[in-house]
Parts: C-alpha cells; structure tokens; sequence
C-alpha cells in the first residue's frame, strides 16, 4: 500500500484524498486549522450552491480556462448532483438553474463526506501547517512539534489568496516559486468594489439593488446587489468585476427592458419644475436607486443618467475580501495530470490553479472536478 499525502482538507483536497483511497491508497490529509471545509462551510452560509444546471458546454464555457473542460466533462452539474445524492443529500434545482441541497446548508453534506473518507481509511491531522520542503520531504509545524513526511506521491490542495483566516493564505507560494514552478500572481475575482459614499447614502446601507442591468465592457448582466458601508457587494457586482478589475467601466441601467427614447419621453411629459428626484419616482424607480441617481449622475440627462449612470468606484475590495482569485499555479507548470513540471510527483487541484470562474456553482465544481482529476493522477502514478 503506497502512501500518499493531501495537503489541504477543502472540497478540492478532500476530494482528491477519496480518488487516491479508493485506488487502494493509504492516504493522509494534512490541514492547518483545528477543524476541515472553512471556506466551504462558510460558503454554504446563507445556502450551499453546488452547481448549475446547463448544458455541460455552456457551463464550460464560464472558465477562463480551456485545460480544465476536460476535467468538467468528468465532474460537471450532472455528476456533482450524482454525488451529492450518493452522500445522502438530495438536492433541487431553482428557478435561476442553481442547484442545492434540500438541506441548504454546507455541514450535513461535509459530516456525510467525512463519514465516508474515514470508512475509507483517509488519515485527517488538523493543526498540521504545511512549513516548506526539507529536502525531498514536506514539513509541517504539528502540535507535536516538526514533523517531516516523505510521501510516495502527494496532492496540494491550499486554496488560493482569499479569506487568509479560513485557510487561503497563499503561504505556499515562495516554497514552489524556489522549486522552479511558475505562479501568476493573485488578483481579487467575484469581488465588491470600494466606494466613497456622501453622507446621504448612509441610510441605504444592507438595501439591496433589484431589477437592474449592470454594464461593464461588453458584458451586460441582470443582477441583484447590495450598497453597504464599504462600497457595492453581491451577485450582480460579482458577475462584472472580471471586466471592472480589468479596466471597464461600470454602469447602471435602472429600466433595462425600456429604451431610452422611451425614458426621455416620460421624462419630457413631467412637469418641468418637478425635483430630479420626484421625476425619478415619478418613472418607477425604488428610493435606493433614486439616491444612486442622485449620488453618481450629476451632470448627466437625467435619462442617459437613468438607463446608463456611470459609478464613481476606487477599485476592488481588497483581495483578502474576494469570494475567489485569478492566478496562481500557471497552466504551463503543470502536465495535463495536473503535475508540476518542476517537482516530480506532486499534483495540484483548486485554487492553486490559475483559472476563474463566477459564482452560481461554477467555482465550487471546479474545485471538486480539479481535485478529482488530480487524485486520480496522482493515484495512478503511486501505484
């Protein structure tokens, strides 16, 4: 029986860890926090979107990366929801094609998952923080002081560069930088934008923004989203914020589904000494997209300012902040395994792995079929 070391209890780790199991394997999962899943868990807070249900090319069609199709066509919305039910967990598809479990939430699906890898022999030690290489061995700062594991074959699995407290602190990125391997460096992905707000926005703060299209380059998005205290959050903003964070403009079409032609014609029946705001309620829109308005459109026709009002933003939030990240382990230093060309033997999975993908189920199978992929790999070249 042939060891083999997981570094990195997430779906992408976990999953890996049960491919190399069940091809015999005895395996052992190293994660530094006390407890496994952080980020999932913390994923499936307000409901755990597996998947989406769509036709399997346009579901590959959301990653920036073609190298990973093959791994979809493996481990896409139909398998993720197979699996799910195999756990236990049956789960639903809503009106939007998202897909979840019945019972909403991350931690009956991970208890049922961790049930199975421990019949399965998987070893899991929490507290153990990968500390670099010491010669051909990874050594890890355990409770029981330096340890050193010299495994057949091995599977990172350490997440990316957002939410550091939950485990994704990119700390691994100097120790295979040294070893040869080639990262791009991070950059936020489905993330808030900061803005400045006036003192009048304060009362709007946790209100969300429904019924409009968000315009960003070429890409125009219907989407919710929310104004908070630090700047725009939610899905509508996240669905952009590849286009924003690479240079587009934001904007705001408050009546996506009129012409504009059609807005200024309203807007020229209204009495001429009405308010900009009055006019704006007069049209249909809610309080807070009228404070928007009045917030980002000073200077523009009221219409243009209506149907395509620009935002005032400073950028992203900061990356530690960002649902996901673009960068990390490029696609020329792995094999199509997903070995690294650099360190014989070692495979990597998830968020290491340079690629993006929005939210709406898409990162979370990626990390699962990533992982899979990498198990299997890796299982076949322990043997």
């Amino acid at each position: 029986m042939t060891f083999a070391l997981v570094i990195g209890a997430g779906p992408a780790g976990l999953m890996a860890a049960e491919e190399l199991a069940l091809a015999g394997h005895k395996v052992v999962v190293a994660e530094a926090k006390p407890t496994v899943g952080r980020k999932f868990l913390m994923a499936g807070k307000s409901g755990l979107n597996v998947t989406k249900d769509e036709a399997l090319p346009a579901f590959q069609g959301r990653f920036d990366s073609d190298y990973l199709a093959p791994m979809l066509a493996e481990f896409g919305p139909v398998q993720v929801q197979d699996w799910c039910r195999d756990l236990g967990q049956p789960v639903f598809t809503g009106s939007s094609g998202r897909v979840f479990p019945k019972a909403m939430k991350a931690s009956p699906l991970l208890r049922a998952w961790l049930v199975r890898l421990n019949a399965a022999g998987v070893g899991l030690r929490t507290r153990w923080r990968w500390a670099g290489f010491d010669g051909d061995g990874f050594a890890f700062d355990t409770p029981l002081g330096r340890q050193v594991l010299a495994p057949a074959v091995t599977v990172l699995a350490l997440g990316g560069a957002s939410w550091a407290r939950l485990g994704s602190d990119a700390a691994w990125v100097p120790w295979l930088a040294e070893r040869g391997v080639d990262i791009a460096p991070f950059r936020p992905a489905n993330m808030g934008l900061a803005v400045t707000w006036s003192q009048h926005m304060a009362r709007f703060y946790g209100q969300p923004v429904k019924g409009t299209a968000l315009l960003a380059g070429k890409q125009r998005e219907r989407g919710e989203f929310v104004i908070s205290a630090r700047g725009l959050e939610g899905g509508g903003i996240y669905a952009v914020s590849r286009s924003v964070r690479d240079g587009a403009a934001l904007a705001l079409d408050f009546m996506p589904d009129v012409a504009l032609a059609e807005v200024d014609a309203r807007l020229a029946k209204m009495r001429s000494g009405e308010t900009a705001a009055n006019r704006l309620r007069k049209l249909g829109l809610p309080a807070v997209a009228v404070a928007l308005v009045m917030e980002f459109g000073r200077g523009m026709p009221l219409g243009s300012a209506v149907k395509a009002l620009v935002v005032a933003h400073q950028g992203p939030r900061p990356m530690d902040e960002a649902i996901s990240v673009a960068g990390g382990i490029t696609r020329a230093a792995v094999t199509d395994d997903l070995q690294l060309r650099a360190i014989r033997g070692v495979y990597v999975c998830g968020e290491m792995l340079d690629w993006e993908a929005p939210t709406g189920g898409y990162l979370l199978t990626g990390a699962w079929a990533t992982g899979r992929w990498a198990g299997r790999a890796a299982a076949r070249h322990g043997r």
